[in-house]
């Protein structure tokens, strides 16, 4: 898939698998298969693979490249997949060949860990990784990796940035991306559940949204997308209120809940993968029931908006 191709079809629901793990903290790939078939169901318009809510983190660099590979191979071109990668320049580079090697139709750049460097820094590091690949990138704007309008103009010039994710929230900053780039660059919502933010991206010209919630309740993800897109803003409302608000405020409780709560929510529904890896931890009794029930408020409500 050429660049130019991946960035026309980043439209709609971008789904990101977790990572599914045995009882023993190892790799559990048949899992993984099932997890990949539960989402596309509902059409999503691309797969993010080893992202966030995949634990990238806590993968090793053969652990990525097997998701990879098992993703690539059991999507086989339904959607476009694409890889997380990510920490300082060198180990980016590493996790971006092998994603290449093994087939992936972009990467995703997540914020560089910890380092925490100047604009011309920042740049220097995006370039090396453009400069590396054939691939389609998409930088990642949040925590260590905020970008200024002329540094995303800068790498908006090359072909193979085929979007920018933003999961930093700033509204001001990016409507001046967007308008130093004259919209050139399409824009990702990626804020934590990002259907809180749907309608304010929207309106910036976001082409789509990253979805937790398609990873562990896909019918309640789609029902709202549907929503969303034919501007039904009752059933939006709805769903804000019973289930995504209240959902966003129990991530809020505990640090690492973005990606605990949605394992446990896989569990939740019958479809287990397993447990998150230290540093993050399982979610608390209180909090899985209290889980338990938003699921089955956004279900009940899911299962009355139009398809």
């Amino acid at each position: 898939m050429t660049p130019s191709d991946l960035s026309r079809a980043l439209t709609g629901l971008l789904g990101f698998p977790v990572t599914p793990f045995t009882s023993g903290g190892e790799l559990d790939l048949a899992r993984f298969g099932a997890h990949l078939d539960e989402m596309l169901k509902v059409g999503p318009g691309a797969l993010f693979i080893a992202c966030g809510t995949g634990e990238f983190a806590s993968l090793t660099l053969d652990e990525h490249r097997a998701v990879v590979r098992a993703a690539v191979e059991h999507v086989g071109g339904a959607v476009p997949v694409l890889a997380g990668v990510g920490g300082g320049t060198r180990t980016a580079k590493k996790y971006l060949r092998s994603a290449q090697d093994e087939g992936a139709d972009g990467v995703l750049v997540l914020p560089p860990y910890l380092q925490v460097g100047p604009p011309d820094g920042l740049l220097a590091h995006y370039q090396e990784l453009i400069a590396s690949t054939h691939l389609g990138l998409i930088p990642y704007q949040r925590s260590t990796a905020v970008f200024t309008p002329g540094i995303v103009a800068e790498l908006a010039r090359n072909e193979n940035v085929v979007a920018l994710k933003d999961g930093h929230g700033d509204i001001e900053l990016v409507q001046r991306i967007m308008t130093v780039t004259e919209g050139r660059l399409p824009l990702l919502n990626g804020m934590p559940t990002a259907e809180t933010f749907a309608r304010a991206y929207r309106a910036l010209g976001a082409a789509s949204y990253s979805s937790a919630v398609l990873s562990f309740a896909p019918t309640i993800a789609a029902a709202f997308f549907a929503a969303f897109e034919r501007g039904d803003e009752a059933a939006q409302d709805e769903l804000l209120r019973e289930f995504y608000v209240p959902l966003a405020d129990l991530r809020s409780t505990t640090p690492g809940y973005a990606v605990s709560l949605v394992k446990a929510g896989l569990e939740i529904r019958g479809h287990s993968a397993g447990p998150v890896r230290p540093p993050l931890g399982e979610v608390a009794p209180e909090h899985r029931k209290e889980l338990a029930r938003l699921i089955d408020n956004g279900l009940a409500i899911a299962a009355g908006v139009p398809a």
